[in-house]
């Protein structure tokens, strides 16, 4: 099971996970609710959120915890991303909002570099006393001006300079290949498959 309800991380691990023949359950068809994020890095939410899944339904599940870490904002928005202008001026939830805030935020500064960080948490039951991890980084940097259709969050303005494309003007097979989550999910696997 999918310890969440995020349309676009539903797509993109269903897509990940197709070719291993695994068909990802999101939580809410389960009746699952949102799980608490009260802490500061994204392995303790990971892990919350697939504890508190797993303890609801009995079965084993998959969590992550992801976000954009900006250079020049001492890794903001961070654990934060997914409500950033939420959480900085109560403005409404949305990608729109957060995108704004952050190029006012980085309004000036020439160090646009940025990361995007995966970390999935992998239970089997509610209390594995020995989950299983895996992290990503995918290394890009903020651009001015949105582009591309594809994605969501920042990925309009994550830009990638070896690509010369943004993390949206990538076909979701090619994200899907080279993304944060892939490359999580790349580590995750290879722990699978040593047990």
């Amino acid at each position: 099971m999918l310890a969440s309800n995020n349309p676009g991380k539903l797509r993109e691990f269903a897509a990940l996970f197709a070719p291993l023949g695994i068909e990802l359950l999101p939580q809410g068809e389960l009746g699952v609710s949102e799980a608490d994020e009260p802490h500061v890095t994204f392995v303790e939410n990971a892990l919350a959120k697939a504890r508190h899944a797993s303890r609801v339904t009995g079965l084993p599940a998959l969590a992550d915890d992801s976000g954009l870490c900006v250079r020049a904002l001492a890794g903001a928005p961070g654990v934060y991303s997914a409500r950033y202008a939420q959480r900085e001026t109560g403005a409404a939830k949305g990608d729109a909002q957060n995108n704004a805030l952050l190029l006012e935020r980085l309004h000036g500064q020439a160090d646009r570099r940025a990361w995007y960080v995966a970390v999935l948490a992998l239970l089997r039951h509610a209390d594995d006393p020995c989950p299983l991890l895996g992290e990503g980084h995918w290394h890009g940097e903020i651009a001015h001006a949105a582009a591309g259709e594809h994605g969501f969050g920042y990925d309009p303005y994550f830009y990638l300079p070896d690509l010369g494309r943004t993390a949206a003007e990538l076909a979701p097979e090619e994200k899907n290949a080279v993304s944060h989550r892939a490359r999580a999910l790349r580590e995750l696997m290879a722990k699978l498959q040593a047990l």
